[in-house]
């Protein structure tokens, strides 16, 4: 395992079949990375979840263990499956069946960040994007699986919050005289979590005033997709919280309401994680 590439903090006491994890807000840039992108040190940011760990981090206060990512999503994207490799930036990748995701330059080892801007300005050795995955990627699904088969062996049920962050032009489409979500949950359509758990995560963002949507703009990635078996137990709702309540995404710095937002989040967590308690009314359902 590389250690720097995420940190899992743990409660004191495990309470709650519920886990946390932040997989695009780490921002311990690597010197290589920073040596080869084209990119100055903000712009580099700015596909960054930027601190949505801190949003999160009532977790452990909770019962729940808190997966976070140190390295970044610029260096590579634990939201993508290790297969999701882009031929226009990684040398010796041959074309494969169309992907909108590594066709927009956001695979594993992401091409560009938001707005579509160059990272690099050439392409990348095949064996440096394997050594990332190998080095970062592996272990932190590793990682997943552990704590979500410790979840099921705990108390029979497993609900993973994946926490992110979206920008304000994502929510342009919200349609007019409608108000734009503040948060956006995706269990892709009911197929990576029970209508029981989308509902509870859904009714404890709505306690706290956010304006809550489900799976549009976003339904749920790959952590989602790979992980959401609720036939099996294991409930996975991907939350997108919108940066500009919280953050300059400019200049990448906590809004002045950031202490306020994060307290109305910790609400929410403490919900959640309270839900997660009872594994025999989720074993009921």
């Amino acid at each position: 395992m590389d250690d720097a590439a995420f940190e899992v903090m743990q409660p004191r006491r495990r309470e709650t079949c519920a886990i946390f994890a932040s997989p695009h807000s780490g921002r311990d840039y690597p010197r290589d990375l920073i040596a080869a992108s084209v990119l100055d040190s903000l712009a580099i940011r700015s596909s960054e979840d930027a601190f949505v760990d801190e949003l999160f981090s009532a977790a452990t206060v909770h019962g729940a263990p808190f997966l976070v990512a140190r390295v970044p999503r610029a260096y590579v994207d634990f939201n993508r499956s290790a297969s999701e490799l882009d031929p226009a930036l990684i040398r010796g990748v041959r074309p494969q069946p169309f992907n909108p995701r590594v066709s927009s330059g956001l695979g594993v080892i992401p091409r560009v960040v938001a707005g579509g801007r160059a990272i690099y300005a050439g392409k990348l050795p095949l064996g440096e994007a394997e050594d990332r995955i190998r080095r970062c990627w592996v272990p932190y699904h590793a990682c997943v699986e552990a704590l979500i088969r410790d979840s099921l062996a705990r108390f029979g049920r497993a609900i993973l919050i994946d926490c992110h962050s979206m920008p304000r032009e994502a929510l342009e489409g919200a349609g007019p005289g409608r108000p734009r979500p503040e948060v956006v949950l995706g269990d892709r359509f009911g197929l990576a979590a029970s209508a029981a758990v989308s509902a509870t995560v859904e009714a404890a963002f709505a306690a706290e005033g956010f304006r809550v949507a489900r799976n549009a703009p976003f339904a749920g990635a790959y952590v989602a997709e790979r992980y959401g078996r609720p036939a099996r137990g294991v409930h996975v709702v991907q939350v997108e919280i919108d940066r500009s309540l919280y953050l300059d995404e400019r200049r990448v710095v906590r809004r002045p309401g950031f202490a306020g937002v994060k307290a109305r989040i910790a609400r929410v967590v403490a919900a959640v994680c309270a839900y997660g308690r009872d594994a025999g009314r989720l074993a009921a359902e």
